[in-house]
């Protein structure tokens, strides 16, 4: 049997360049399961009916199950500080963003979703006016937003699937533009939701405490909650309040999930 011996000096160079190696090699492994906790959505990929059928019906559900989302941003003042809380409770979240500060904070909208948060279509300026001035000039909110998500995160020809109308599609405010457009959401392969619960982090200025007692007092006797709040300091802050507003609803028995839940 042969046995050979490797200089000293070379032995050294071969465990330097495995090691290298192995590096980069659990480097690329990390990268991309963080990747993998959100799931690769674009214009090719069709959503369900039956992923339709439980956005549509979410607050209906039987279950203790909260989905945080979170309009308006992305901000530099709010969102870092929520994706941070967010990280540290191990929560999913949701975010409806706004196209023109996806363009001005690229980085913000990879963060959130390389940390396996969904990232959603509030349109690109939430002006209504702009909005609903023509069906095309709705189509081309919607596309101008996805194109900045998709720039942002590195996806081809992204499509979120979700949106949610400025005001929310139950808010009275052009009500018969939002039907017309609800049509054409279909034809794009989206659906829109609004929610069941909030905080009024967007109606005054409320101190930590009003914030977290709006939210007790608007999940009372309610099960699958789909919660509003917003990334923004517009009006009140409800990141200063999150921490505790994840925790309160974690020792009622509710369990957090995003709209990737909702996938096949």
């Amino acid at each position: 049997m042969k046995i050979f011996v490797i200089p000293k000096k070379k032995a050294l160079i071969l465990c330097f360049a495995i090691l290298i190696i192995v590096y980069v090699i659990l480097s690329y492994f990390s990268v991309n399961y963080q990747g993998a906790l959100a799931i690769e959505l674009s214009c090719n990929s069709v959503i369900s009916e039956d992923f339709k059928e439980r956005i549509n019906n979410l607050t209906k559900g039987d279950e203790k199950i909260a989905y945080l989302t979170f309009d308006d941003g992305p901000s530099k003042g709010a969102t870092p500080k929520v994706l941070d809380i967010l990280k540290e409770e191990d929560v999913k979240a949701t975010f409806f963003v706004i196209g023109k500060y996806v363009e001005e904070r690229p980085e913000l909208v990879k963060r959130a979703y390389d940390e396996g948060h969904y990232i959603a279509n509030h349109g690109y300026d939430h002006s209504n006016k702009t909005l609903y001035k023509s069906e095309e000039s709705f189509i081309n909110e919607i596309k101008k937003t996805d194109e900045a998500i998709g720039k942002a995160i590195g996806i081809d020809d992204y499509c979120s699937h979700v949106f949610r109308f400025p005001n929310g599609y139950m808010s009275k405010k052009n009500k018969s533009n939002k039907k017309e457009a609800a049509k054409l959401l279909e034809d794009m392969n989206y659906t829109y939701i609004d929610w069941n619960c909030l905080n009024n982090d967007s109606m005054k200025k409320y101190s930590k405490q009003q914030l977290l007692e709006n939210l007790k007092k608007s999940t009372k006797n309610k099960n699958t909650l789909v919660i509003l709040m917003h990334d923004t300091k517009d009006v009140s802050d409800s990141s200063s309040v999150l921490k505790e507003s994840i925790q309160y609803l974690k020792a009622q028995g509710y369990k957090f999930e995003n709209f990737y839940d909702l996938m096949e």
